[in-house]
């Protein structure tokens, strides 16, 4: 589906105005003759709107009333030159303009693998009963996941956000909603955590294979993701575990580390679009500088693993990043990007991980503990990370785009 929509000044409420309707199969210069037609009456145009699926086409046009007398020869003129390009008209006589919408906009990007009509229809009946009124539906993908935004008025963001994600687990599907305004589209930084989000590891856990003692810091490693164990605490008892284990290994963990599913395509994307791209890890700056020059990132703070004499201490340097460092580290990314801290993104997956989603302009939950999940604005529960790309209204033809424009 694709539509655009463009609007004239206001018009008083008791001028009489047309609606023209053009419905058919599409095909090149519908619009330009229609708007032919109805020049020939002197109309002024007070709104547009233009929306074609599988290659059907409805175009209304809601013009000012012609000069008097000349209605009826307009009517007939517009009907006979929409049957000459096999398409139907419809003309229905009013005032004024659109009702305007209400107060309160978001909004909506629905995503589904696949996107079923129960689930569209108990979305749309959520947002009528919260008040909210949908003024328009756009799909922004149909793969890797079917991803549809609506355009919702007369509701405010919170309340209708606590709505429809209550839903969207029963459901199958995951939903965002964010405040609709230009700086959704001005959000010009976006900082991620590493294990379990930019890369499908836990890279403590592939030192730990090399030691030998790999099930005992997963286990861990599980319950400080849980929330259950202090970051630090639990940091240094992993980490104390690797004690004299080879330098050599940290080349062997780079070349296992896995990147998520959709990855490239995020960063590469983000990066053609203007955005600037970070990570910040409780994992370990010997992963997060390499994946930094690899990806080309902006930004990149991980906690360092301490090597003497050819091998780990068991130790850690330096300040650690944990949960509250995250956030101070989101904050700090911000201010050297020059981009205020309401037009940033943070993804993550873990419990360590909400200071930053909280703090962030849109915090995203990326197939995220349940804790996560209820905190952030928004959730991603598919395994392919450019999914993110959606929710700040990136359509797939401008993920395309991109990678043509990398190709060349």
């Amino acid at each position: 589906m694709s539509a655009s929509q463009t609007s004239s000044s206001d018009v008083p409420a008791d001028v009489p105005t047309l609606l023209v309707k053009i419905f058919g199969k599409d095909r090149p210069g519908i619009t330009a003759g229609l708007f032919d037609t109805l020049a020939a009456y002197s109309v002024d145009v007070v709104d547009i709107e233009q929306v074609v699926t599988r290659g059907r086409m409805v175009l209304c046009a809601l013009v000012t009333e012609p000069p008097p007398g000349l209605e009826g020869d307009l009517r007939s003129t517009v009907h006979s030159w929409a049957e000459s390009m096999k398409m139907q008209a419809e003309i229905i006589s009013g005032r004024g303009d659109n009702r305007p919408r209400g107060l309160g906009r978001s909004l909506v990007t629905v995503l589904g693998h696949p996107l079923t009509a129960e689930a569209t229809a108990a979305i749309a009946a959520r947002i009528t009963k919260t008040g909210g009124n949908i003024d328009r539906i756009f799909r922004l993908a149909k793969y890797p996941v079917t991803a549809v935004e609506f355009a919702v008025s007369g509701v405010e963001t919170e309340p209708l956000r606590t709505a429809l994600v209550t839903d969207a687990a029963r459901l199958g599907i995951d939903v965002a909603v964010v405040a609709a305004g230009l700086y959704r589209r001005a959000q010009r930084l976006v900082v991620m955590d590493v294990d379990s989000t930019l890369i499908q590891d836990e890279v403590i856990e592939l030192f730990a294979a090399h030691a030998g003692c790999e099930d005992k810091v997963a286990e861990v490693t599980a319950a400080a993701m849980r929330g259950e164990l202090d970051f630090e605490q639990s940091l240094h008892a992993r980490v104390a575990l690797l004690e004299g284990l080879d330098a050599s290994v940290v080349d062997k963990v780079r070349s296992e580390v896995r990147l998520t599913p959709g990855a490239r395509t995020l960063i590469r994307t983000l990066k053609r679009l203007g955005y600037q791209v970070g990570v910040v890890s409780g994992g370990f700056t010997q992963v997060t500088d390499d994946l930094k020059e690899r990806l080309g990132l902006d930004f990149a703070h991980a906690n360092t693993l301490e090597i003497a004499d050819g091998k780990l201490t068991g130790r850690v340097t330096g300040e650690i990043v944990d949960r509250a460092g995250k956030a101070r580290l989101l904050r700090r990314f911000a201010a050297e990007a020059g981009v205020p801290l309401s037009q940033t993104v943070a993804i993550g997956d873990g419990a360590n991980d909400l200071d930053m989603l909280n703090a962030a302009g849109l915090g995203v939950a990326f197939n995220a503990k349940p804790v996560v999940r209820e905190a952030a604005h928004a959730a991603v529960n598919f395994p392919f990370l450019d999914t993110v790309l959606y929710l700040l209204g990136v359509t797939r033809e401008e993920v395309e785009a991109a990678d043509i424009l990398d190709i060349g």
